[in-house]
């Protein structure tokens, strides 16, 4: 389902693929995330992926006019897992509502491995 938006001059609509790029790339500038991986791992392993493909990390959901996003990320060996989560958390919040205007989206961040760069 889309997110869509009305004003005076007509009505603009936002897809879960936007919602879903703009936050990995919010992800992606916190520090510890190494990046993101696939929500389907196969056999235990995690490919890690690429800027084009940010999106395949993250799931969007709409309903009700609120977003559930749930994003699966590499954090980087040494770095404390639940700050990373936090910090991402936050990041992804206000640039959503900074940029797409969506004020109560739920944020869930699941940390699929850890990476020693």
């Amino acid at each position: 389902m889309d997110k869509k938006i009305k004003n005076e001059l007509g009505m603009i609509t936002i897809t879960p693929e936007v919602i879903a790029t703009i936050s990995g790339i919010a992800a992606m500038e916190c520090y510890g995330v190494v990046g993101m991986v696939s929500r389907h791992v196969k056999d235990g392993l995690s490919e890690l992926l690429g800027r084009d493909n940010l999106k395949k990390g993250i799931e969007v959901e709409i309903r009700d006019n609120k977003a559930n996003i749930e994003l699966y990320i590499i954090v980087q060996y040494g770095t404390k897992i639940s700050e990373v989560a936090h910090n991402v958390m936050e990041k992804v919040k206000y640039t959503l509502e900074k940029y797409l205007g969506l004020e109560n989206a739920n944020v869930k961040v699941i940390v699929q491995s850890v990476k020693v760069k």
